[in-house]
């Protein structure tokens, strides 16, 4: 659960760092969309785990849209493509511990 509570987190923060500083119109528009999936997609992620695949591919796109839109400040690609990797790694973290795991930590 705790991933799918940093994709929300990090989907509001790329939401508002559409605003926050210049953006060209096609990276403002991209970023400020992202996030509101982002934060939709981990919403539904939330009830449905399989979901979380969803933003799995958004941050594909948003790390390669960081790179190739036009943009006004290199604070958009690095702010795009570090959110892109978080997001990307928390869309694939498990929703719970493998059992596996569990009983490792349960051993004396």
């Amino acid at each position: 659960m705790a991933a799918r509570v940093a994709n929300i987190v990090l989907g509001i923060w790329l939401f508002m760092s559409a605003f926050l500083w210049p953006h060209s119109p096609q990276q403002a528009t991209n970023t400020w969309v992202m996030g509101v999936l982002c934060v939709s997609f981990a919403i539904v992620a939330l009830a449905m785990p399989q979901a979380s695949y969803l933003n799995t591919a958004l941050s594909a796109w948003l790390l390669v849209s960081a790179f190739v839109l036009p943009r006004v400040s290199s604070a958009t690609l690095w702010n795009n493509a570090l959110v892109a990797v978080a997001i990307f790694l928390a869309s694939l973290a498990p929703r719970e511990i493998p059992r596996a795991m569990r009983r490792r930590e349960a051993a004396p």
